[in-house]
Parts: C-alpha cells; sequence; structure tokens
C-alpha cells in the first residue's frame, strides 16, 4: 500500500475553518475506489497544524493525484496555509492497521 502522511500549518486566522475547507476533498478521496483511509487529525501541541494519515491500495495513487478533487483540494487548501505542507509517503506491504504487540490488551 501506498503510505502518506501529510502535515499542514495552517494560518492561525484559517485554523477554525479548515476541516469544512477540506470537507469536500475529505468526502470525494474517501470515495475513490483504492482509498484505504483518510484521517485528519488536529496537533495538541500545536493548534494550527493539522495532520492528513492516508493510505491507498498500491495502485490507486496515481488516479488520485490525477482526479478533479484533488486539485480542487490543493486550491481550497492553498489559501489557509502558512507554509508549504511536509510529507512523508511511502510504499509499504500490507492493507490495513497491525495491532501494537507492545501494548497488546486482551
Amino acid at each position: 500500500m501506498i503510505f502518506i502522511v501529510v502535515k499542514y500549518q495552517v494560518k492561525p486566522e484559517a485554523a477554525e475553518q479548515w476541516m469544512d475547507a477540506v470537507a469536500p476533498f475529505t468526502e470525494a478521496t474517501r470515495a475513490e475506489p483504492g482509498n484505504l483511509w483518510f484521517e485528519w487529525s488536529r496537533s495538541v501541541e500545536d493548534p494550527n497544524e493539522f495532520v492528513l494519515v492516508e493510505a491507498f491500495k498500491d495502485d490507486a495513487g496515481a488516479a488520485h493525484v490525477s482526479s478533479p478533487h484533488f486539485q480542487a483540494g490543493l486550491d481550497a487548501m492553498r489559501p489557509l496555509l502558512a507554509a508549504t505542507p511536509k510529507i512523508v509517503s511511502r510504499m509499504i506491504q500490507g492493507e490495513g492497521w497491525d495491532d501494537m504487540g507492545e501494548l497488546k490488551i486482551d
């Protein structure tokens, strides 16, 4: 699978509208056939930082970045950002989350 984590530094005055601004992009991406998950979080240390954790089946990445909603999502984000987002994107084995063996709850 393609595993991606993106950190978005949002302008302080735009932080409260961020999730509404990315809602159409989020909904459309989650509906893509190869999307495994697309989950937003907000930093507990910096209220202007949002983190997106997403995953796609191996062959779904190209369709995602070439979709009309991808470009529309970038266009919606751009004016709200304080800095260029930081990304980690890797191909890894699997298609889902594994249990954490070090913290197994019976």
